[in-house]
Formats: C-alpha cells, structure tokens, sequence
C-alpha cells in the first residue's frame, strides 16, 4: 500500500530569521512530505529564502493567519496535513508521533499541546490568556482541551475539506478547535517541546488585541453553533429585569389602583416581549443551525478515513 500524502504547511509574515531552519527541519522529520510555504505580505525576503531552502513558495496578498489558512487549505491536496507556524518554535520531529497516531487511531485532529521549560519561550500573559480561553470553550461547548490555541497539528484530509473557515487572524486555532468539537470528531492532544523564538525574530501575536478577538469569536461561534443556549440565555436575562421592574409597579396597581411610573412599566412590557422574542430566536436559528451541521457532516463523510499504514513514522 502506498504511504499517504503529507503536506506541510507553513504560513509566514517576516520569517526570514527563521524559515530556512523550519523548512530543514520538517524536510529531515518527513522526507517523504511536500512544504509549502506561504508568504503573507513579508517585506524581509522570506520568500525568497524559503525557496531557497527547498520549499514550495506562493504568496497570499490578503492579510491574516486565518486567511492564508483558508487558502492553503483550498489550495493543497494531500491525505494528511500538517500545520506549523514558521517561528522555530515547535518541534519538527514530534510530527512523526503525532502522524502515527492520527493513522493507528483513524483520528482527524492531532494537537501539539505545548511543553516549554524557558520562560521566554511561553510569556506570561500568552499563558494566562490561553488557560482563560480555553477554560471558556471547555465551560461553553462542554469539552476539555488543554491547549487550544496550539498552531502545531496535524489534520486529516476529510477534516480540512470540511472546515469551513471564516476567520481571518490568530483566531483560526479556535475555529479549528470547534469545529472538531461540534462535528464530534476523533481529537488528541499529544505534548510536544516548545521552544523560544530564536535571536531576531518577534512575536506577531498581541496578548490583548488577538486575546479579545479570539474571545469574539468564541462567542459568535457559540451564538452561531449553541443558538438556542446563548438566546434563551439572553431572553432569560431580559425577563429577570423585566420582572424587577414591574413587581413595584404591580404592587402599586394592585394596592392603590392606579399606575404612578407609567414609563418604567412600558419598559418592563418591552423586555418581556424582548425575551419572548429571543427565545423565539433561538428557536427558529437552532434548527437552521441543525441543518448547517448537517451538511457539514456530508461534507466529512464525503471523504474517506485516512487508512494508511503507520509503520513509517514510527
């Protein structure tokens, strides 16, 4: 049986530092791979000096982790994936686990869980933040991942042609994380080493700026993907205050006859119905949302299992 088909894909902003040493590396780990680089605006050369190191280049003009993701996925067939930032940052070598797992097991996600012993490599306010987001998936859409916003893993090709990816920056791990999650795919999470950026090259992720907008898109994909949870929620909330407000101006019809705070009890009637209203919301976009899952479950099962032998890369 032949072996599978293994794409590397290494999206890169100004890695110029970097790039030669990730492609050396995977092309030593997998030899039997094809890497593909693409360069997202870099005005240091990193083009350049990735094909020089032996990878295949394309450039992406359209700014964002995300988007280059979303074209390097419509771009490459390959039976199995994996995707590395281009940082030297994670472990070249761990993809040869990581595959091996993904074939004995027939998984469709394997998540490079982060394992680092230099302080400088995991600052501070990046680990805070991915123990505050991952926790909220975890709580929100009910399953424990440890390390959510891991850019090393490696995919199957059923999982890529059926992600439907909309994001445009460092939020794309999330996007891939929940998708795994609402089509109940097979996910692990194997520990890999991670290492400090090396002299010269920067971090283009900002603890605050993808920090918020990695939580706005938990929360739309958890408006979008739990939409009866997250209205009912919002309803309920609206019914609360509205209660709140109109027991003192019941309590006063009730005892007196009469209605003395006519514009608090206009509001109170307007958060009710409000609350009717987004449950009703919930309702009707739960079932439309069914029948988006739907369909992506058509997607994934529209490709085969990958079934390979393993003996390779062990």
């Amino acid at each position: 049986m032949p072996g599978p088909r293994v794409a590397v894909l290494i999206p890169c902003f100004n890695e110029s530092t970097t790039i030669a040493d990730v492609v050396a590396a995977f092309r030593s780990a997998l030899p039997q791979s094809s890497i593909h680089v693409y360069d997202n605006n870099s005005n240091d050369g990193t083009g350049a000096v990735a094909r020089a190191a032996g990878a295949t280049v394309r450039h992406h003009a359209q700014q964002g982790k995300g988007n280059v993701v979303r074209r390097m996925f419509a771009d490459i067939d390959a039976d199995i994936y994996v995707l590395v930032d281009g940082d030297a940052t994670y472990d070249a070598p761990s993809a040869r686990p990581m595959i091996a797992a993904l074939l004995d097991d027939q998984l469709d996600m394997v998540v490079g869980a982060r394992v680092h012993t230099d302080e400088a490599a995991y600052r501070l306010g990046h680990t805070a933040g991915n123990r505050l987001l991952t926790g909220f998936v975890a709580m929100v859409f009910g399953r424990t991942i440890v390390d959510m916003l891991s850019g090393y893993r490696i995919l199957s090709r059923r999982f890529v042609k059926s992600f439907p990816s909309l994001s445009r920056g460092f939020e794309i791990e999330t996007e891939l994380t929940i998708h795994g999650i609402e089509l109940g795919v097979q996910v692990r999470e194997i520990s890999t080493p991670y290492f400090a950026r090396p002299e010269g090259s920067t971090s283009k992720l900002s603890t605050w700026s993808d920090g918020i907008r990695i939580l706005r898109t938990i929360v739309r994909l958890y408006q979008s993907e739990r939409p009866l949870a997250f209205f009912s929620g919002l309803g309920l909330i609206l019914a609360v205050i509205a209660v709140a407000l109109a027991t003192p101006v019941v309590l006063t019809f009730l005892s007196e006859g009469r209605v003395p705070r006519l514009p608090t009890a206009v509001l109170a009637t307007g958060m009710m119905l409000s609350a009717f209203l987004s449950f009703a919301c919930g309702v009707i976009l739960d079932t439309v949302t069914r029948a988006r899952r739907e369909l992506k479950v058509l997607a994934y099962l529209g490709y085969s299992a990958p079934d390979f032998d393993s003996t390779t890369f062990k």
